[in-house]
This record gives structure tokens, C-alpha cells and sequence, in this order.
């Protein structure tokens, strides 16, 4: 029998069918398939295309505030609008803690009530308050969780149902408000946050005095901030009257660093990104994330375009290009003032404008971190980057960014218009300048208190607090935050300003004074926020993720197991990618250093 020889050949595809081929698989996802209900359900959320990667978050946010949760099947289609893999858009959406995925099968809650245990709010008594409430909404299928800071810290203790903060919350009344949401089926305009009414004049002192059960104080909106010579500074500088220079110099005169908690002189920071290469852009924090701090949300509902005009000044000396506002999911009501003000500016703007896109955060501190923010930004998971290269150079979408807090652009006006000595001629015990302490705790008058930097505890409780609470004497206090140590009665003297808390082992931060009384334990106060650590890092690096997890565990026991707990702080401090794993051990030692007497065996005895 012969053997076949011939050759068997296989007919080419043309170019024509190669493009074919290539575009169904571009155009198709591996695996899972959306479904055309999905498709059509997300596509009437997020609107018709082109759809831009960088906006995944904010495509997000829209489905979970339609659905109360994330759909996985609607998941799956908005990766293919968009073109990417559902690893993708998966793990964005597990990352950030307001995003509520729900998978095929379950359903979401109808409602969330979140009760802040930060660590004002849990010396208001937040534990009993999220049991009670637990109690009276489980039932009814209301999910309640324990949540980080909320960032009202002098109206302690604060739930937040749905969208709507409930001041100085009473479980009963967070409940009757709950389920007045739950009426007919579902109605949750009446837990969302109510809408500011105008106001005719703001000054940064009235803040002292404000009332703390306000959620939504009177806002100046724009013909009221115009009638007091609001942005004659970008006016000025567009129609050349006043030069950028100018601007610049009194900015570095003045002394003004960055108020987020680096304190990097801000004059400095123009300067550098002005040098490099166009196109340039700014990103603006107002994340707020560090427990204590409410300063930049106190002052945005009441008096935004101060702010807007220092964003503007500081874009047109820098050369900016476009502009991100980057606001933390929390601060609902300021997210409704601050498009409102954009709006207002951009229908009669004092000068050409650059871009400006207002970005939503999705709960996540250590997004307050610059890089982890340009990454939020950018559409990703908040994972802070390795530097260099810095982002002044190479920041958001790879070009040379403008990184700032909020507070740092609101006083920019009154320092070019007033002079820099207006500013810099502010300070006790050798400082100079102004602060914004955000004072909760054990004082008779909380709230944000404008005092002149270098002042001492001892002095902001005395004059601008009212003293300590009838009954409570000062025992402790957090200089900055959970992250700027904690610092016994006896340093109530240390002037508080940049570079005088170092030496201490503790650092002013952003401001956030939190003042504890003999009613307190130190112990608590440094527990509660290594476990707010641990739950807010990133994952990234193995120091962090597993050091703040491990030091709580150890902090749990009655008495320090004090060479471990110095061991996991020495490896977080050094090896951690950023500051969130670096300043996570400041508690521990805070603790293990002023107030060993809490966490020995003697002290146990006594």
C-alpha cells in the first residue's frame, strides 16, 4: 500500500481576516460574559461613552449609590465598557471601604448606618452606641458597621446614616431617622446631607465659636465672597497688575509650609514644579483622613471660594494646566458646596480658568497619602509609589504635579493681599505664623481653634478651649493625630508647631489635638489607633500589613510584651514604603516611654 507524501498545507488568513480576528478578541473579555441587562442598566449610570479608565472610581460611586452595593454582574459589564479585565475593576472596587460588593445570589442591605470609633468618638461612648444601635436596626435588616474617623471629631460621638451625620447621635434617634429612610420601600432623601444656606460674611475666627450640633452650617457663596474683594488676586494677575513673582516672593516671606502634616514650605513647592516641564498639574488633598482632623472640612462648608481663589492664584503662578480636587467620601455635604462653588466660578470666572475636575474618595486614609491620591486618581487602588522619582516631577499621569492641602491654598489670599508679615507675624515662644488646631476630647469647647503657632497645649486649653471639662483634669493628649504621638501633662508646655515635637518622639501632623483627662487610659487611646492602622493599611508592604496587625494583637494583652512591640516598631519604621507604616509605631512608644506605669505588672498591681 503506498504512503500518502503529499503535503498538507493550511490556507493563510488575509490581513483583512487578521484585523478581524484581533478586533472581536480585543473587543470581547476573557471569560464571563455581561449580560445584556447588566449592560444596559450600567451604560444608563455611567451614560454613553467614550469611557475614560481613569474614572473607573467614579463610575463606582454611581452604582453603589444607585444600588446601595456593587452588582458583581454589573461589575463584569462595566469592564467591558471599559475595555479592561474584571481583576481589574475587582480590585479596585475590594479596595476602598464604601464600595459594598455583592456577589451573584446575595443582595444588598437597604441601608447602612456607619458609627465612627475613632478615638474622640470612642471616649464619647461609641461602642455602647453602635450596640444599641445594632440592636434596634438588625432586625430590620439595616447593616451597621463600625467605621474610621469621620472626621467630626467635636461632635463626638457621630453616626452617619446613609449620607446624613447625626451630631452628638443618640442611638434612639439614629434609629428613628433609619428607618424613616426605610419608609415605602426605600427613601433616602431624607439621609442625605441637608443643603447649606447662604450666608452673608465668614471670617476664619467665627469657627471658634461655631455650633456643634451643625451639620450643615450657612456657606458664603459667590456674590457674598465677591463683595468682600473676593478674587481680585487672579484678576489682577491675569490683566498683569500683579506679577507672578511677586506672588511667589511674599509666599516664601510669609513662611507658610504645607498644613496636611509635612509642612514643606510652600513658596518652595511652587518654585520646583514651576521649573519643570509643562504641561503641569495640580492635585489638591482634602482627604482629611487623620483621626482628629476637621479643620479643612470646618472651613470648606462655610467659606469655599477662599479656597478656589488660592487654588487659582497658585495655578496661574505655576503654570497649571488642569486641576484635580481630590475630596473624601465622607464630607457629602462639602462635595455638594464645592461643585456648587465650582459651577458658580466657572459660569463668571475672574480670569481664564484652567480644568477642573472634582474627585470622589471611597474611604480610604491612606489615600491622604500624595502618591496614594494621584494613584485614587488615577482610576487604581491607592498603593502609595516608591520615590524617587518625586511627584513634583513625575506625578499624576506622568507629569510634573502641584501636590497641596486644602488649608495651605485657603490662606493664600490673605498672604498676598495683607502682606506676608500679616501672616508671619503671628507665633509664641519663637514661632511664627498661624495653626488651625482641630481640638476634641476633654475640653469644655471643642472645635477648630485659629491660634498663633508655638502655642502650648496648656495655653489652647485655657484660652481658646474654655478649660478642661467640670470634673476631668489633663492626663494626656495627641499632638497630631494618630499619628504624631501621645504626650503626658507634664509636656503641656512644648510650644506646638513644626520641628518642636521631634525631639519628644511626636510631631504636630495636621493639628489634631486630642486632650485626655485621669478619666482616660493611654493605653486605649494607643491600641485604638494601631488597630485603625492596621485596618487602614494598604497591604502593600509586609511591615506594615502584618506589623500594625501583630502590634495590636501584643497591645491587647494587660501587660506589654515591651522588646517585641520595639522590634516590630524599629522593622515598620525603617522598612515601610511610606508614612502610615513609618509613624504607626508612635502610640506604642508614646506608651512604653511616658506611661510604662499602664502596661507593667507593677503597674497592674497598683
Amino acid at each position: 500500500m503506498e504512503s500518502d507524501t503529499s503535503v498538507r498545507t493550511t490556507p493563510l488568513a488575509t490581513v483583512a481576516e487578521m484585523r478581524e480576528q484581533l478586533g472581536r478578541r480585543k473587543g470581547q473579555l476573557k471569560g464571563r460574559q455581561p449580560s445584556e441587562a447588566a449592560l444596559a442598566r450600567v451604560q444608563a449610570l455611567v451614560g454613553d461613552g467614550p469611557y475614560r479608565r481613569d474614572l473607573l472610581i467614579e463610575y463606582l460611586h454611581r452604582l453603589q449609590d444607585a444600588f446601595q452595593g456593587l452588582l458583581e454582574a454589573d461589575l463584569v459589564a462595566l469592564a467591558k465598557l471599559l475595555n479592561i479585565s474584571m481583576a481589574e475593576v475587582f480590585e479596585v472596587a475590594s479596595f476602598y471601604h464604601h464600595f459594598d460588593i455583592v456577589r451573584d445570589g446575595d443582595t444588598a442591605a437597604p441601608l447602612t448606618v456607619r458609627v465612627c470609633d475613632g478615638l474622640s468618638c470612642a471616649m464619647g461612648g461609641a461602642k455602647d452606641l453602635l450596640e444599641r444601635v445594632s440592636t434596634l436596626l438588625g432586625p430590620e435588616g439595616v447593616r451597621v458597621v463600625a467605621a474610621p474617623c469621620v472626621g467630626r471629631c467635636e461632635q463626638a460621638p457621630v453616626a452617619v446614616v446613609h449620607q446624613r451625620p447625626v451630631p452628638q447621635a443618640q442611638a434612639e434617634q439614629v434609629a428613628e431617622l433609619a428607618r424613616s429612610a426605610l419608609v415605602s420601600g426605600l427613601n433616602l432623601a431624607v439621609a442625605r446631607h441637608p443643603i447649606a444656606q447662604p450666608a452673608t460674611k465668614f471670617v476664619a475666627t467665627d469657627v471658634a465659636n461655631a455650633d456643634l450640633s451643625a451639620v450643615a452650617p450657612a456657606v458664603l457663596r459667590l456674590a457674598s465672597y465677591r463683595a468682600t474683594g473676593g478674587y481680585q488676586l487672579p484678576t489682577q494677575l491675569a490683566d498683569g497688575s500683579l506679577t507672578t513673582d511677586a506672588v511667589l516672593q511674599a509666599m516664601e516671606d510669609s513662611g507658610l509650609r504645607g498644613l496636611g502634616g509635612a509642612g514643606f514650605p510652600a513658596g518652595r513647592k511652587w518654585r520646583i514644579v514651576r521649573d519643570q516641564p509643562s504641561p503641569r498639574l495640580m492635585a489638591v488633598n482634602i482627604d482629611e483622613g487623620e483621626p482628629g482632623t476637621f479643620k479643612d472640612r470646618t472651613y470648606l462648608e462655610r467659606d469655599p471660594h477662599r479656597f478656589l481663589e488660592g487654588m487659582l492664584v497658585a495655578a496661574q503662578v505655576v503654570g497649571i494646566a488642569k486641576v484635580y480636587i481630590y475630596l473624601r467620601d465622607e464630607y457629602h455635604g462639602c462635595r455638594a458646596i464645592l461643585a456648587q462653588a465650582i459651577a458658580e466660578l466657572q459660569a463668571d470666572p475672574p480670569c481664564p480658568l484652567p480644568e477642573i475636575e472634582l474627585r470622589r474618595g471611597a474611604g480610604a486614609y491612606i489615600c491622604g497619602e500624595e502618591s496614594a491620591m494621584i494613584e485614587s486618581i488615577e482610576g487604581k487602588r491607592g498603593e502609595p509609589r516608591m520615590r524617587p522619582p518625586y511627584i513634583a516631577q513625575v506625578g499624576l499621569f506622568g507629569r510634573p504635579t502641584l501636590e497641596h492641602n486644602f488649608e495651605t491654598l485657603y490662606w493664600v489670599r490673605d498672604i498676598v493681599q495683607k502682606g506676608p508679615q500679616w501672616f508671619s507675624g503671628h507665633g509664641r515662644h519663637g514661632r511664627k505664623g498661624l495653626r488651625s488646631f482641630s481640638v476634641s476630647g476633654r475640653v469644655r469647647q471643642p472645635g477648630v481653634k485659629l491660634a498663633p503657632a508655638g502655642i502650648t497645649l496648656r495655653e489652647l486649653i485655657g484660652e481658646y478651649c474654655g478649660g478642661m471639662l467640670e470634673g476631668h483634669t489633663l492626663y494626656a493628649y495627641l499632638p497630631g493625630g494618630a499619628s504624631g504621638g501621645i504626650f503626658p501633662a507634664s509636656l503641656a508646655d512644648v510650644p506646638l508647631d513644626f520641628d518642636t515635637l521631634q525631639p519628644h518622639g511626636g510631631f504636630i501632623g495636621s493639628a489634631a489635638v486630642i486632650v485626655l483627662s485621669q478619666h482616660d487610659r493611654v493605653r486605649d487611646a494607643a491600641l485604638n489607633m494601631v488597630r485603625f492602622f492596621a485596618h487602614e493599611s494598604c497591604g502593600q508592604c509586609t511591615p506594615c500589613r502584618v506589623g500594625t496587625a501583630k502590634a495590636a494583637v501584643l497591645m491587647e494583652s494587660a501587660v506589654w510584651d515591651a522588646q517585641t512591640l520595639e522590634d516590630l516598631s524599629q522593622v515598620m519604621e525603617d522598612a515601610s514604603i511610606c508614612g502610615l507604616g513609618q509613624a504607626a509605631p508612635n502610640p506604642v512608644r508614646s506608651v512604653l516611654r511616658y506611661f510604662p506605669h499602664e502596661v507593667t505588672a507593677q503597674g497592674e498591681k497598683a
